[in-house]
């Protein structure tokens, strides 16, 4: 198959298949004239041979040859060339020829003897689609290039942004903070920097550090010498030094203790650190991405965090959207993970229904990626189809949970059966809604409103709808 190559000063190549001297010399006088390349065939098989060792853009093909058929023609430029847009002529035209020729994949079918204007306007339009289809087939490779950064998967705008933040980061040696809600996927944003970084040939080392007992920490950071303390009986290397010319990567860095973020801060500044029990400095060369899913300026300013580490480690900020932020990529997230459990669990589900697509879209997903992918999971063990369809999906678990704890509150559903007063009910939840946010914020309505994730215009009509208050 000939490969397609273009550049700004190529002029559309178009190869004439007929075997009328008279003809060829008219077609190829008139369309040089408009611009284009043109080669000439005599025959069928000259034509072929053509096709085999030139790419054209585009086939004008006689249906009646002296050796083999237009269509034939038209199968074999198919077949090595699909992108090649073919335009049949001929003067013994039928329907049924014409409808064949399309189905073999030609873009038109005009009929000799055909008006001159005709012919160049067709011919024109083809070129002129065949470039907007191409255009679209070089987007559509650039995005599934992009579908999948790494083990990233998503090719929203917005983690566009984030995968030219790796690519500008990556090669530098710039302290990271990435910040997001949980299960955004936040580690593999540190690993694909890692891996993009002139570290990669070295070790990653990942540590959470909510998930590590206070006593512990320092040690595990920092390691310890043999007799630290109790039950340290032999040294120990902590992560920093275990990562050493790698990338270390801090999970949850707002958990970390304030004893701790004296000597972390020394580690950013210094490279270097004395671990537990030990009375030498250790030098380190480690790059630090940290994350966490708090406002680490409000940390700072209720004194939990320190302000000069936090700059320490704030040096370049990469923001990972929600998933309710990202919705575009809800589906080839879907199709992902419904992919990789079905092979893990030895199933043949192949594809989710557009309905399914449906119902997971109205879904805010507060759990992010890590709660669609468990939603996948669950679906794909407890399925016995080979598409995943609504009925499969949990997520009626999440909407059952949703009207038990509406009937907690008071509401019961089940006497809509015997005729109910929506408004009725729609401003009592209303008014217990706002009666809480005004509670919480002291009466600050400017408060209650961002609490209630309205605006302040909208709940001072509903407080006066409502009687609440003054």
């Amino acid at each position: 198959m000939q490969t397609e190559t273009h550049n700004s000063v190529n002029l559309p190549h178009i190869l004439i298949v007929d075997d009328e001297l008279s003809m060829r010399e008219l077609l190829e006088y008139m369309l040089e004239k408009e611009g284009y390349k043109i080669s000439c065939a005599v025959n069928g098989y000259d034509a072929i041979s053509m096709i085999e060792k030139t790419y054209f853009d585009l086939l004008l093909c006689d249906i009646r040859l002296g050796d083999i058929t237009g269509l034939e023609v038209l199968k074999a430029s198919k077949k090595q060339n699909p992108n090649t847009v073919v335009i049949m002529i001929s003067a013994y035209a039928s329907a049924e020829t014409a409808v064949e020729a399309m189905n073999e994949g030609a873009y038109d079918y005009l009929p000799k003897p055909f008006d001159n204007n005709e012919l160049k306007q067709t011919i024109a339009k083809a070129l002129e689609l065949r470039t907007v289809a191409r255009e679209k087939r070089i987007l559509d490779d650039e995005l599934k290039k992009n579908l999948h950064f790494d083990r990233i998967v998503g090719n929203s705008p917005k983690m566009m942004h984030v995968y030219e933040m790796i690519r500008q980061v990556a090669k530098t040696t710039t302290n990271i903070l990435i910040t997001g809600e949980s299960g955004t996927g936040k580690e593999l944003i540190a690993r694909a920097i890692h891996e993009k970084s002139d570290r990669k040939g070295n070790q990653f080392v990942g540590i959470n550090c909510g998930s590590i007992p206070e006593m512990l920490m320092e040690s595990e950071f920092f390691g310890h010498k043999k007799g630290a303390f109790t039950g340290a009986e032999n040294d120990k290397k902590g992560l920093f030094e275990v990562a050493h010319e790698g990338t270390v990567f801090l999970d949850e860095i707002g958990e970390v203790i304030p004893s701790i973020q004296v000597k972390l801060l020394k580690v950013v500044q210094d490279k270097a650190f004395i671990p537990v029990g030990g009375n030498e400095n250790i030098s380190v060369d480690v790059r630090i991405i940290s994350a966490t899913n708090r406002k680490l300026e409000k940390e700072v300013v209720a004194g939990r965090f320190r302000e000069d580490l936090f700059y320490r480690l704030n040096v370049i900020e990469i923001r990972v959207p929600p998933l309710r932020e990202r919705k575009e990529d809800l589906r080839i997230l879907a199709q992902h993970f419904l992919d990789k459990y079905s092979k893990e669990m030895g199933k043949k589900m192949t594809k989710i229904s557009s309905y399914a697509i449906d119902l997971l879209n109205k879904y805010d997903f507060p759990g992010n990626i890590r709660e669609l992918e468990n939603l996948i999971e669950r679906s794909v063990a407890l399925s016995n189809t080979n598409i995943l369809l609504p009925d499969n999906l949990s997520i009626s678990i999440h909407k059952q949970t949703w009207m038990e704890e509406e009937k907690g509150r008071g509401l019961d559903l089940d006497a809509v059966e015997d005729g109910v007063s929506l408004d009725a009910i729609l401003d009592g939840i209303e008014r217990a809604y706002i009666e809480k946010a005004i509670e919480l914020t002291k009466d600050k309505k400017t408060n209650a409103a961002k609490l209630l994730g309205i605006n302040i215009r909208s709940l001072r009509y509903r407080l006066k709808k409502l009687r609440i208050g003054k």
